[in-house]
């Protein structure tokens, strides 16, 4: 189920909104803090994580999936929010430099698909970051903000989907470990929950934020040992073939 496009712009215009794009954004800027040149794109509802990029790289889109809805953006300037099918994005193969999903993998309707998708149209180099509700945190538990919708994910079910889908996660944050609610008190205290939270909860944050890298080479099995026959035993004519343990 997608959160409408209208209730995501609200909530990102709220008090608790704006705390957590700061507290979400400090997470992802750790990672790619420097994106020089290079194709940058959102997918779900990423603007508000997207405009410390827009100048760093050489084009920064925004898709938005066709049951959620899309928002102009930029504000100003030309138009990069397009509308998209999840599982045909409108982009070459291996056109995408880095690619970041917020408030999109968890309302999908078949994840496998999707991330194929995402799969075909990154760059060899290419990176891939989401940023996905926690089943374990709080936020997945309540439908006060839009991480309460859609599907919750644990870092072990993320992780084997991002293998079968031959990507390689390279690196796992989390964030929210505040209540998501929208009290003065909570409010001014959240990077002091972060700290804390970090310390003392580790795997129960609102959000997980994961980044892969692309495989290009599937995994190879193992090939099963052939049954070797001590010997072979010829049959007479008219007779069953026995073995020694048969007479």
């Amino acid at each position: 189920m997608h959160t409408d496009v209208a209730t995501l712009r609200d909530f990102y215009a709220s008090p608790l909104g704006a705390v957590v794009r700061r507290l979400v954004n400090g997470r992802i800027q750790q990672r790619w803090r420097k994106v020089s040149g290079g194709v940058m794109i959102g997918i779900g509802y990423a603007n508000p994580y997207l405009g410390a990029f827009r100048l760093q790289s050489a084009c920064c889109g925004s898709f938005n999936p066709l049951r959620q809805g899309a928002m102009v953006w930029p504000r100003e300037g030309r138009k990069h929010s397009v509308l998209i099918d999840e599982e045909q994005l409108p982009l070459p193969d291996n056109s995408v430099d880095r690619m970041l999903v917020v408030h999109g993998f968890e309302t999908a309707e078949r994840v496998q698909p999707f991330l194929r998708e995402m799969w075909r149209t990154l760059t060899p180099e290419g990176r891939l970051m989401m940023v996905v509700p926690n089943r374990l945190g709080i936020w997945a538990r309540t439908d006060r903000t839009p991480f309460g919708f859609g599907h919750p994910y644990s870092k072990t079910q993320l992780e084997g989907m991002l293998r079968d889908a031959m990507f390689e996660p390279v690196d796992w944050a989390e964030a929210l470990y505040a209540p998501p609610f929208s009290r003065d008190m909570l409010l001014r205290s959240a990077v002091a929950w972060e700290r804390l939270g970090a310390r003392i909860m580790p795997g129960f944050a609102g959000v997980i934020i994961v980044e892969a890298a692309k495989e290009l080479m599937a995994p190879i099995a193992k090939p099963k040992k052939a049954l070797v026959l001590p010997e072979i035993i010829p049959a007479t004519p008219g007779r069953m073939a026995k073995s020694e343990g048969d007479e």
